[in-house]
Parts: structure tokens; C-alpha cells; sequence
């Protein structure tokens, strides 16, 4: 093994080992298999441009799931595939037309539009999908799915047809969320609120045929032109007289009524409020209950349509000033006054969302909302971490109907003809192409010319990426699909539509367990300038400040949500580049608790490639001193008879750690999981085990038989160590175990233990990606008593190195050690048994074992039961009492600082009691520290 270089080179083994993954097909599954199955549906990445570490964390930790299941004996199954986004895709081919060509969408044809759309589309899947392997997924590519290919269309008309069949989509008018600037509508899921400030208009409505007016208050004083009545409640004494009768409206010739209703707040403003049912959703449900008409007053683009008369081609906030001067100017505003406004704001463009008017296609979700509680309720699904449960049912006890249609060219087109002499008239067709009727006669015909939400069709991943409307295999053996693995902000958006449609359409939930992991957040730094400017730290500085140099002063720094101005974007293939995908997928899995938010230190990736180095460089140690065992030697198996304590504690913390690491991957800890991995590797097996087996393997007259033994145990604990490791860190596991097959290629199973056995099973598989992950070995191997003595024998050695660094003895400096004690006690027997322990993990030439408190100079360091001792050789004596002088001085001058305060009757008597009786303790604890340093100084 003289072979394998010194340190860990990612870029020499990532794309050999996934390429021979892939070329092995052992990312296939087989639906046919009599295997357990498991089964992962990836969240479609958007085809607008490159993954961000949002979707290298998703995809790792379902890498994890499924490498992690496929090794336990599971038909793992993780399907592949792209989402067309439609509102996201079609801005982004939009603006770089019209950065190209100067043309906007509706320049071209629909088809010559999205002929440039599916071309955009074919190139960032392909740059998507090479990112995906990169990050080590294991997918079967085989199944990659699109959420526009045939099947999905498929797919989505039978689902829509059923839908409308069953009564559970209409099409009316009705008052939507309108985005103007990309003139369609979304749904409530899509609105992102913020509070801004503005005012509150109290406008004076003339009463009809009488002197006076009604004070109507508004945020809103430019829709006044789609104003249809005045509402009060039917309670209040100011207006009870009024009821039924006429108002003027401002600005106009109309009048209209005041109505009485109970949904009127008579405390907000001034009890009476304007009622717009085109532009506004609780004005809209007011105008349905008093039989309202509708005005809409808006264009598509959110301007003043005809109705505003002269106001007609203005923004929505031109209209609003010119509106309120309109208004002083015939002494129709009674009052303004500051107000906080919860304004709509759509996800996608930012922009300002209208109320707005039009006929659209909805889900009816009052037909699903008591199935989509009892689903999380009744645990049919279960949500990880449970505290999103509460969310999930406030989102579904406050449903809407769900606005499906969107008016766009990128997308699912919805499947209606309507007759054009007569559009109530519909058709509705699931199968491909033309309905038969309309082929007929085409020219009486035409299909809607909206497209559906893309969450319609994500709704319906786990289905038709399985197949489904037809009846395949693989709908037979993976659905329901095993776990959801997704970021908690689409919760909404797209779990609890999946949860809706699984149950309606086969009436079995579409996953067991949905885990919702945080979101990702980088940290910033900015300076803030004197004119209050601020400009944010990019590039090597903020590198440099990412890795630990400390701010100067005047840089601030904050964890805030990834973005490009901020410069706190982490690009993932960057990191894979500098440090190892291992690297990355072990500092994501750190980092993944059931928090919200995770914060993600770039310092977590240069720990993890010392990481990586350190299981490299431990697995080539054990490799280059396995030559000489044999297939045979190892096909033997292990003589137990000459265990060690330490080989007795690494087969206890390795059964132990194998529990764990099972503990945590079923529970989603993949926090936990990464950290136990590191431990064990770094600490318990490098530092530690692989350390104390060095005098055993290089001893020139050692037992034959005990260090056979010890390789064995090096080898098991290896082969199991990087079995643990490789759903997390594929590529170094795999790179290892293919190196450890090449030392035994005559090996076979035979009747010998159970580790021996486990360990020859595992190297008989053809790759690390397939042999079984490790399991308990030995429950009864867990022994907490070896456990506690190995932990007692490693305090002393902690001890030892304790005293070694406080007399700053040189490394290559070699000590004496005495250790005092009850010759009789447990302690002192354990300790003078395994002396050779303590011997080989510190610089310790000789050990004395006695009852009597040693003589001369030196430093000690007392536990609950010995005494450990080492003089200070010659060479030291002089720094030593240099460094006890320092030490004196330093505590001279703090314990007469303490004193003066508690002397001073003033501070004793304006101070708290707590804070006078700390000061009280420290003293007394600082006079026993110095009495310490005296006793050693005169010695």
C-alpha cells in the first residue's frame, strides 16, 4: 500500500467512483425485487439556472436516506427530475430575450415563444442534472422525470378531468391576488407581507337629498371609483338612522347605498368604511352577502382603467395623489392621519399585489380540509420536527379556495375548449391533443389560453413520477413513497398539496414522514459610511473574515438569508471545488438540526477536509500494516483470549457508535450522526486506538499471534468505521474500501465470529454503495465497565498531559511519573495494569506506583482517588520558577485590587449583596492559589 499518497485528493477519486457506480447499476431499483422498498421523490429544482447550497443540502441529506437504506437490504429507490417553474422560467427566458433582441414575450407567437423556452430549458437541466452527480446523488437515472414530459401531462389532465367530474374545480369570477407586473394570478401561498407605512383618509360622503355626510375612513382612496355601497355595523348608534339610505360618491355622478353588517369593525376608524367588492377580498364576501354589483377599476398591468375618468392610465399611486388632491379641493377630506398598512407583496416580481377580478379556475379546499387535519393528526403522515405540526394546522384551518390558473405561456395549458358563441360552454379532455368534438369543428372552438400553477403539477410528483394514471410496478411496490425530505417555507406550497392529492386520488397518503429541514442562511458584513450608506464586504475580505480574522472596527456582521447583493451567497460547486464534496456533505449534515434557520460557518468546511485528511491518513496506516495478514489469517477469525482493555473498549464504542449512527439517520439527527462519526474516527479510533496498537504491531520481539490479532481489529474496526461513514462521505469510503478489497482477493466466508464475519461479508460485496451497514454486532459487547475503567485509565492520561503542559515540559522531552495512592484500591490495580497504556499515549519513560507522597520539586494533579506526580527535571526548574513568579505577582496585585474594594465601607454599602459576597469568595479563593504558589516556590 506504499501506493496510496500521503494526503486526500477529492478531484482523483469523485468522478472514478461515480462513474463506476453509475456504469454498475447500483443506482437502479428493481420493482420486481422481493426487497423491503424505499423510496425518495427528489423536489424538482426550478430549470431557471444553477443549484444553490439550498438544494446541496436537500439533495445531500436524501443521499444520506438512501445510500443509508440501500446498504440496510432496501430496494431503494430515489427518483430524479426538474420542475418547469412557470412564473420563474418564463421571467428568466423573458428577460433574456428581451436582452438578446429587444423584444418582449408577446412580440413572438406562443409557439415561437416557447420553442426559446424548451431550449432554455434542455440547458439548464443538463447543467442541473451534471450538478446533481457532482454533489454524489445517488438517483436512478433511469427514471429521470420532467414536470411538463408525457407522463406529468398525463398525469395532469386525468387529474383535472376527475377533478372537474367530481365538482372540485369551478370557474368564476371571482377576486384574485394579481401580480401586474407579471399579469397573472397566484395564489395565497405566493403572497409575502410586509408592514409599511402610510395613512388613513377620512373622506366626507354627502348624504342624498339631505344636508351632511358620511366620514367613510380608507387606505385606499383611488379605488373610490369601484366603491358599490357604505357599510356600518347594524349596531352602532351614530348610523343606525342612515341605514338604507343614499350617499353620493366623491368625484362621481353614482350613488350608493349604506348597508348595515356585522363584519364591519365600528371601532376602526370612524365606524363607517367604503365597500370595493373588485378590490378587496372582505369587501368582496360583504358585496356576495348584500348582492353587490362588481366594478373593476384596474387594467391587467395595475393601472386606472375607463372607470376613473379622468384618472383613467395612471399607476395605482399617480390615481392616489391625484385622487386625494381632487378630493381637498372640493373640502370632501375631513382628516389624515399616519397608519401602518400590511401590504401583499408577490414572491416572485416584488411587486405590490391587486385584488383583482377576473375569471379563473379554482380548487374547491373546503372538500379537502378535515382529511388534510386528520392526515397529521391521526399521524398517517408525520411531520419532522412535530413543532411544524401547529403551522401546518393553523395554514389549513384558514384555507381558501386554490386559484389554479395562471396567465402565462410556460406551463401545463389547461385542458378546456370553450364554444365561442356561447363560452359558458366547456369541454373538458384528458387524453392528448384536440378533443374529438373540436376537431369537428375547429373554427367553433378554442382552448383557454392560461396555464395551471406549477404547484398543480408538483401536487402530483410521487404519483406521476411512479407512473401513475396507469398501473405500473412501480406504483405497485413504492407507493406509498417512504419520506419527503424538503426545505420548511414550501410546507405549504406543495407538502400539503401532495398530502391532498395522494388521499384523493388513491386514497393513501403519498409519504409516511415529511422531514423539514431549515433554511440556509450566510453571514454578511458590511460597513455603514457617514452619510448612512451601506456597502457590503464580497470576496477575499469577506473570505477572510468567514475563517476567523477578527472585524475591525466599523464592520458589522449578521446572519441574514443567502443573496448576491449581500454577497453571503455560497456557491456549492465552489466549495466542492476547494475543499472535497465529502468535505461539503459532512459540514451540511453538521449543520442540520431541527432549527429554522442554519447558520453556515465556512469554517465547518476546512474542519471536515481535516476531517477527510485524518480518515484518509488513519485508514492508509492501517493499510500499509495489513500486507502481510493474509485471507486465510483473516478468515480465522479473533482470538478473544488475548484481548486488551483496549480492544475490549473500541469493540464496546464501535457496537455503541454502529447503535447510534442508526439512532440518528432513522430520526433525521444527521447533525448527531456526522458528529458521532467524526468522534469515533478522530478520537476514539486515530488518536486513541490506532496509537495504542503501534507498540504491538512494530514490536521486534512481540507475540506473532497478538499482533495478528491486533491487525484483525485494526481491520474490523476500519471496515466498519468507513461502512458508518459512506452514506454521509461516499466518495473517501468507497476509494478505502476498493483498497482494502485489494489486500484480500482470496478471501471467503467461514464459522468464525461474528465481526469476522460481517467484516468478510462486507468485502465480498462488489463496492462499498452495496455492503450491508453496519448493525449492533454484539449488544452484550457493550460494556459499560470497560467502558468506565478505559475512560478512568484515558482521565489520567489527560492528567498526565495536564501537568506536562502547566510546566511547559517540550514535547520530545521524556517524564518520570509517580502515582500515589491506595495500593488496595481498584484505582491503583487498574492503573499499574494498563501502565502501558498511559506509557504509549505520553511522553513517559518510567512509572512508580507507591503510598507515600513523593519528595523533591514537581508538579502533580490530584483526582477522586490518585495522585500523578512528575518531577521537574533541572532543565525546567529555573522556567518553572519564573512561571510561578509571574503567576504570584499577577494574583498579588488582584487579590489587593479585591481587597480595597471590600475595604471601601462606600461600594460595600451601595453594591448588591450578591455581587459583595462573589468578591468575599474569590478573595478567599485567590489567598489558597497563592499559599499553593509559595509552598511550590519554597520547595
Amino acid at each position: 500500500m506504499e501506493h496510496l499518497p500521503k494526503s486526500f485528493d477529492p478531484k482523483l477519486v469523485e468522478e472514478k467512483w461515480y462513474a463506476f457506480w453509475e456504469e454498475g447499476g447500483f443506482f437502479k431499483a428493481d420493482p420486481h425485487s422481493k426487497k423491503e422498498p424505499f423510496c425518495v421523490v427528489i423536489p424538482p429544482p426550478n430549470v431557471t439556472g444553477a443549484l444553490h447550497m439550498g438544494h446541496a443540502l436537500v439533495d445531500t441529506i436524501q443521499d444520506v436516506l438512501i445510500r443509508w437504506k440501500r446498504m440496510q437490504g432496501f430496494e431503494a429507490l430515489w427518483i430524479p427530475g426538474t420542475d418547469h417553474a412557470g412564473i420563474a422560467t418564463q421571467g428568466v427566458v423573458e428577460k433574456m430575450l428581451f436582452a438578446k433582441t429587444g423584444k418582449r414575450r408577446k412580440d413572438f407567437g406562443r409557439d415561437e415563444f416557447l420553442e426559446q423556452v424548451w431550449a432554455w430549458k434542455e440547458k439548464s437541466e443538463t447543467q442541473i442534472l451534471g450538478q446533481i452527480k457532482k454533489l454524489g446523488c445517488s438517483c436512478d437515472w433511469s427514471r429521470l422525470r420532467f414536470t411538463m414530459d408525457e407522463g406529468c401531462n398525463k398525469a395532469v389532465r386525468t387529474c383535472f378531468k376527475k377533478m372537474v367530474d367530481d365538482g372540485l374545480i369551478y370557474r368564476g369570477d371571482y377576486l384574485v391576488n394579481w401580480d401586474p407586473v407579471t399579469q397573472t394570478a397566484i395564489s395565497d401561498d405566493e403572497v409575502e407581507h410586509e408592514e409599511r407605512s402610510s395613512f388613513l383618509w377620512h373622506i366626507r360622503y354627502p348624504l342624498k337629498n339631505e344636508k351632511g355626510y358620511i366620514v367613510v375612513a380608507t387606505t385606499r382612496p383611488e379605488t373610490m371609483f369601484g366603491d358599490t355601497a357604505v357599510a356600518v355595523h347594524p349596531e352602532d348608534a351614530r348610523y343606525k338612522k342612515w341605514i338604507g339610505r343614499k350617499v353620493s360618491l366623491p368625484l362621481s355622478e353614482r350613488e350608493i347605498p349604506l348597508v348595515a353588517d356585522p363584519f364591519v369593525d365600528p371601532t376602526f376608524g370612524t365606524g363607517a368604511v367604503k365597500i370595493t367588492p373588485a378590490h378587496d377580498f372582505n369587501d368582496f364576501e360583504m358585496g356576495r352577502r348584500h348582492d353587490l354589483p362588481l366594478i373593476n377599476i384596474l387594467t391587467s398591468d395595475g393601472k386606472i382603467n375607463e372607470e376613473g375618468k379622468k384618472f383613467a392610465g395612471m399607476t395605482v399611486d399617480e390615481a392616489r395623489e391625484a385622487v386625494v388632491e381632487a378630493l381637498k379641493k372640493e373640502n370632501l377630506i375631513e382628516k389624515i392621519e399616519p397608519h401602518t398598512l400590511r401590504v401583499g407583496l408577490s414572491y416572485r416580481s416584488k411587486a405590490i399585489i391587486q385584488p383583482y377580478l377576473s375569471k379563473q379556475w379554482f380548487v374547491k379546499m373546503s372538500h379537502f380540509k378535515e382529511r388534510l387535519i386528520s392526515a397529521v393528526k391521526e399521524k398517517r403522515v408525520k411531520l419532522i420536527p412535530p413543532h411544524w405540526e401547529s403551522t401546518y394546522f393553523h395554514w389549513i384551518e384558514n384555507l381558501r379556495d386554490w386559484c389554479i390558473s395562471r396567465s402565462l405561456w410556460w406551463g401545463h395549458q389547461i385542458p378546456v375548449w370553450y364554444h365561442k358563441n356561447n363560452p359558458d360552454t366547456f369541454l373538458c379532455f384528458e387524453g392528448e391533443g384536440i378533443p374529438p368534438e373540436v376537431k369537428k369543428n375547429p373554427e367553433d372552438w378554442e382552448q383557454d389560453p392560461d396555464v395551471l400553477d406549477t404547484w398543480f403539477s408538483s401536487a402530483l410528483w410521487p404519483l406521476s413520477t411512479l407512473g401513475w394514471p396507469d398501473k405500473t410496478a412501480d406504483i405497485a411496490k413504492f407507493y406509498p413513497t417512504s419520506v419527503l425530505v424538503t426545505a420548511h417555507d414550501i410546507l405549504f406550497f406543495w407538502v400539503a398539496r401532495m398530502i391532498m392529492m395522494g388521499e384523493y386520488i388513491t386514497d393513501q397518503v403519498p409519504f409516511k414522514e415529511t422531514f423539514l429541514h431549515g433554511l440556509i442562511y450566510g453571514k454578511s458584513y458590511w460597513k455603514t459610511a457617514s452619510d448612512g450608506s451601506v456597502s457590503y464586504i464580497q470576496g477575499e475580505e469577506k473570505k477572510k473574515y468567514d475563517l476567523g480574522t477578527p472585524l475591525p472596527k466599523g464592520v458589522e456582521s449578521k446572519w441574514e438569508k443567502m443573496s448576491k447583493t449581500k454577497g453571503n451567497v455560497i456557491d456549492p460547486l465552489a466549495i466542492i471545488d476547494e475543499y472535497g464534496t465529502d468535505a461539503m456533505r459532512i459540514s451540511l449534515c453538521s449543520s442540520t438540526t431541527y432549527a429554522r434557520q442554519i447558520d453556515l460557518d465556512q469554517r465547518r468546511f476546512e474542519e471536515f477536509k481535516n476531517f477527510a485528511n485524518k480518515v484518509w491518513n488513519g485508514a492508509r496506516f492501517v493499510l500499509m500494516n495489513l500486507e502481510n495478514l493474509t485471507s486465510e489469517q483473516l478468515s480465522e477469525g479473533l482470538n478473544f483470549a488475548l484481548f486488551t482493555l483496549e480492544d475490549r473498549w473500541i469493540f464496546s464504542v464501535l457496537n455503541r457508535t454502529i447503535n447510534e449512527m442508526n439512532l440518528h439517520f432513522s430520526s433525521y439527527a444527521f447533525d448527531k450522526a456526522a458528529q458521532r462519526a467524526y468522534e469515533f474516527f478522530w478520537n476514539d479510533f486515530c488518536a486513541v486506538y490506532v496509537e495504542l496498537s503501534k507498540p504491538v504491531l512494530f514490536g521486534k520481539e512481540g507475540d506473532i499471534h497478538l499482533k495478528i490479532n491486533k491487525q484483525k481489529i485494526l481491520l474490523i474496526v476500519l471496515v466498519n468505521a468507513i461502512r458508518c461513514l459512506h452514506p454521509i462521505t461516499p466518495f473517501i469510503t468507497e476509494e478505502i474500501f476498493q483498497n482494502i478489497k485489494t489486500l484480500f482477493p482470496h478471501i471467503h466466508l467461514r464459522a468464525a465470529d461474528s465481526y469476522t464475519q460481517d467484516v468478510v461479508k462486507s468485502l465480498l460485496s462488489p463496492a462499498c454503495i452495496v455492503a450491508p451497514f453496519p448493525s449492533l454486532i454484539k449488544k452484550e459487547h457493550i460494556d459499560e465497565v470497560t467502558e468506565a475503567d478505559f475512560a478512568f485509565i484515558h482521565d489520567l492520561v489527560r492528567a498526565i498531559r495536564h501537568i506536562r503542559t502547566e510546566i511547559q515540559m517540550p514535547p520530545s522531552e521524556k517524564n518520570h511519573l509517580i502515582i500515589v495512592g491506595d495500593p488496595h484500591s481498584r484505582e491503583m490495580h487498574l492503573a499499574e495494569q494498563e501502565r502501558k497504556i498511559l506509557a504509549t499515549l505520553t511522553p513517559t519513560q518510567s512509572i512508580t506506583f507507591t503510598h507515600q507522597e513523593p519528595e523533591g520539586e514537581g508538579a502533580s494533579y490530584t483526582t477522586a482517588s490518585l495522585k500523578l506526580f512528575i518531577p521537574i527535571p533541572e532543565s525546567l526548574k529555573e522556567k518553572e520558577k519564573g512561571r510561578l513568579a509571574k503567576e504570584k505577582e499577577k494574583l498579588e496585585k488582584l487579590i489587593a485590587s479585591t481587597q480595597a474594594k471590600l475595604d471601601n465601607v462606600e461600594f460595600r454599602t451601595r453594591a448588591p449583596k450578591e455581587l459583595v459576597e462573589n468578591l468575599e469568595k474569590n478573595l478567599l479563593s485567590m489567598q489558597e492559589q497563592l499559599k499553593e504558589i509559595d509552598e511550590k516556590l519554597k520547595k
